[in-house]
């Protein structure tokens, strides 16, 4: 008989994880650009996974590959440097907060275009998840006037992205092992991120001279390793083994992680947010019930 509580566990243990990758976005970029940390997480999660993944490759059905394709682009390549991108402006534990839009736009993509249904408690739950959220942007606004909010689009591109992944996973790679579904992607996504790395100036002598760099190549391994490599085969069998709405709920803890990597980091940190942050637990508890 399966565990009906593993599903919680996948969900701390990533949530721990995930939102433990903003601030390792943050550091990392002391030492290297946007594009380079974007490039150098994906070669190296894709190093991992098709070392650890090989063997399970053979036994995807040719059917899925075009699947994992969209997938690896959706769910990796283009988040990979649109976070390290809007971090460059807006603060870690703010876009941690943003890409708590994931969720609701799981049940939109989920209904409209993948046809999956969510009941109506999940969608209450998403819904109070999703006010819980913008009392912290707005908090974290009040807390940090002077960030360029335009950054935050790339964000909310990125939950669009991973809404759609994860409504692909459920819907057209549900048989497929999780392991199988890390390293298809990274397939298709590790040779442009090597290119994309070629056309930095991450070879120049000046880059080697940056103080910063040693720390910053940990930091982004570190992030590779667990963030992205090991995070990816948990999150794709949360996502079989529950339901689209309530594995993107992982969004919801993931702030409060990031927040308080944040105050360790020297953020402020209000009551306000930390009411905020209890009402979105109760979204997620609400979001993964089947039952209306």
């Amino acid at each position: 008989m399966k565990n009906p509580n593993i599903k919680w566990i996948y969900l701390i243990i990533l949530s721990v994880i995930w939102g433990s990758s903003f601030i390792l976005i943050k550091k990392s970029l002391l030492g290297l650009t946007p594009y380079q940390l974007g490039a150098l997480r994906t070669i190296i999660t894709g190093i991992i996974l098709l070392i650890a993944g090989y063997s399970k490759l053979k036994a995807i059905p040719k059917s899925k590959w075009k699947w994992l394709l969209i997938s690896g682009l959706l769910g990796s390549f283009f988040p990979a440097f649109f976070f390290a991108i809007a971090e460059t402006e807006i603060d870690s534990a703010v876009a941690s907060i943003l890409n708590s839009l994931v969720p609701l736009n799981t049940i939109l993509l989920g209904f409209a275009v993948f046809k999956i249904a969510s009941t109506k408690r999940q969608v209450i739950g998403v819904i109070i998840g999703f006010v819980g959220t913008a009392i912290l942007i707005l908090k974290g606004s009040e807390l940090n006037p002077n960030q360029n909010y335009l950054y935050a689009g790339f964000v909310i591109a990125s939950t669009l992205m991973y809404a759609a992944n994860v409504n692909i996973i459920k819907r057209y790679l549900q048989h497929v092992k999780p392991l199988a579904i890390a390293a298809g992607n990274y397939v298709f996504i590790v040779i442009p991120a090597l290119i994309v790395l070629l056309f930095t100036d991450f070879f120049s002598a000046e880059r080697f001279h940056n103080p910063y760099l040693l720390s910053s190549l940990v930091y982004v391994t570190i992030l590779s390793v667990f963030g992205t490599a090991l995070a990816k085969v948990f999150f794709n069998k949360l996502v079989q083994i529950s339901t689209p709405v309530f594995a993107s709920s992982v969004t919801y803890v993931m702030p409060i992680v990031a927040l308080i990597w944040g105050v360790l980091d020297g953020e402020d940190f209000s009551f306000i947010q930390g009411l905020a942050a209890l009402l979105i637990l109760v979204g997620v508890y609400l979001a993964h019930k089947r039952k209306t």
